[in-house]
C-alpha cells in the first residue's frame, strides 16, 4: 500500500515590524511576483522549521535586523493570495528594533517608511498591516 499525501498549499511568513516613530518596515521586492513593489519581510517556510523560526530567519535574511516575535497577526489563507500558487501565510508583529535595515537576500531594498499608509503592497500584505494595527489598539 502506498502512502500518498493530497497535494497541499505552500506555507510561508509575513513580518510586521514598527519601530518607535510608526513607521512600517517594508522591502522591495528583487523578483517576480510584484517585482519592485512594497511588501512585508517574509518567504516560505522550510522543512523541519517552525513558523515562528522561519519569521525571524527570513526578516534577518531580508532586512538584517534581528527581533522577537511580538504577537500572531492571523492566518491569511485565500487561495489567490500568491499568483504563482496556493500560498497560505502566517503573519506575525514582531518587536521593534534599534537596528536599520539593509536589504538582502531576495529584497531589492529595505527600509522604514513615514508614508505607509499610500504604498500600495505586494500580495494580500495591506490586510496583514491593518490587522496588526488593529491587534495593536487591542480590538
Amino acid at each position: 500500500m502506498t502512502n500518498t499525501l493530497p497535494p497541499s498549499p505552500a506555507l510561508s511568513v509575513d513580518a510586521v515590524l514598527f519601530d518607535q516613530q510608526g513607521r512600517l518596515l517594508l522591502i522591495r521586492r528583487k523578483y517576480p511576483p510584484f517585482q519592485g513593489q512594497y511588501a512585508l519581510p517574509g518567504g516560505f517556510v522550510d522543512c523541519g522549521e517552525t513558523v515562528e523560526a522561519a519569521v525571524q530567519r527570513e526578516l534577518e535574511e531580508e532586512t538584517g535586523i534581528r527581533t522577537d516575535i511580538n504577537r500572531l497577526v492571523g492566518v491569511y489563507s485565500a487561495p489567490d493570495r500568491d499568483p504563482r500558487r496556493h500560498n497560505v501565510s502566517v503573519a506575525f508583529l514582531m518587536k521593534p528594533s534599534p537596528q536599520q535595515p539593509v536589504g538582502g537576500d531576495d529584497a531589492a531594498s529595505a527600509a522604514y517608511i513615514d508614508d505607509w499608509k499610500v504604498v500600495e503592497l505586494a500580495f494580500d500584505h495591506r490586510r496583514i498591516v491593518d490587522d496588526a494595527c488593529k491587534a495593536l489598539k487591542g480590538q
